[in-house]
């Protein structure tokens, strides 16, 4: 009976393998893939109506958007694959929650409040970045996230959960309250405004660096 041994080339090749599956399964990245599953969940609730349990699971997803960067920062966990996770998890989080929001009927009711177009902007603008940041950075330039892009992050975030706080109001007997609905239209609008301004922000910072590596 012959014994086949590994060899040296499928002993390092297999540790190799146990070191990035290690990185990829440690503490951020597992919160970046405990937030997408939460994200999934939170839309069949949307769809649901069970809007209450919606804003607190988004809540949640957003604390461990923080949560996630803090420990990679803090316990030098930081990985190409939480590089790509994160951003995509903020994605489906937010694009994901406004285009279910839109087919809200409630929702679309509200003059002036969230109308389809603007999650059409919304989502136009991360498929945009995400293209200019995929070429740039191919070309070995330095396309970091700008405060705007955050600030845009931010007031997204607090619009979609002021969404579902006017929705949750909907379905109570009073109504929600004039200080939401009005909290709700302005929110909405000022994520727009800083999606656009964002996003306008970003193709300037493309054009500069394209023209600075000619």
């Amino acid at each position: 009976m012959q014994i086949h041994l590994p060899s040296d080339r499928e002993v390092v090749r297999a540790e190799r393998a146990k070191r990035l599956w290690a990185s990829a399964l440690n503490l951020p990245n597992q919160l970046t893939f405990l937030r997408l599953a939460l994200a999934v969940v939170m839309f069949c609730l949307i769809a649901g109506d069970f809007y209450r349990a919606s804003f607190v699971l988004f809540v949640v997803a957003a604390g461990t958007d923080w949560l996630d960067g803090y420990f990679a920062r803090k316990y030098g966990q930081v990985t190409t694959l939480g590089r790509i996770l994160d951003p995509f998890a903020d994605k489906v989080i937010v694009c994901g929650t406004f285009i279910f929001l839109a087919a809200v009927p409630e929702l679309l009711a509200v003059r002036f409040g969230l109308r389809p177009w603007m999650v059409v902007v919304i989502v136009g603008r991360e498929l945009l970045v995400t293209a200019l940041r995929s070429f740039l950075e191919d070309q070995g330039a330095d396309f970091s996230a700008q405060f705007s892009g955050k600030l845009k992050m931010a007031l997204q975030c607090v619009a979609a959960g002021i969404c579902l706080v006017y929705l949750d109001g909907q379905q109570a007997s009073s109504g929600p309250s004039a200080w939401v609905r009005w909290t709700m239209i302005t929110s909405v609008w000022a994520a727009v405004l800083a999606t656009v301004y964002s996003g306008l922000a970003y193709v300037v910072v493309a054009a500069r660096l394209v023209r600075s590596s000619r």
